[in-house]
């Protein structure tokens, strides 16, 4: 397994459940919206960490992570809203929230290192 395939294959992972969950969002003015938008958020967050992993320096690296992390903090916003929201049950949305929270950790944390190298 080469270096961050682990971090894609849950990035990827997350994408497809947020996929499934706003398929689950009852449809109206105020939720189609969200659901849209935490769809493309988290498949950008999945698309821009594999460019991350094929950046062509250092410093190209370090922008892709931080647009990575720009898009998980977003997909955590609009999951945030989702819980709140009480748009579907807690249950449904707490483990896709929780593993969000996890991998923007986990982005940053790479984004610090990469940087004091």
């Amino acid at each position: 397994m080469a270096k961050g395939d682990d971090i894609q294959e849950r990035l990827v992972k997350l994408a497809v459940a947020v996929m499934h969950l706003c398929d689950e969002v009852p449809k109206s003015t105020t939720t189609s919206p969200i659901a849209a938008q935490l769809a493309r958020s988290a498949a950008a967050a999945s698309a821009n960490y594999a460019e991350a992993r094929g950046a062509e320096s250092k410093n190209d690296f370090i922008h892709k992570l931080g647009i990575t992390y720009k898009e998980l903090n977003e997909t955590e916003n609009w999951l945030r809203l989702l819980l709140e929201g009480k748009v579907l049950a807690e249950q449904r949305i707490r483990p896709i929230y929780e593993e969000c929270k996890v991998l923007c950790r986990i982005i940053a944390a790479s984004r610090r290192t990469a940087r004091g190298r």
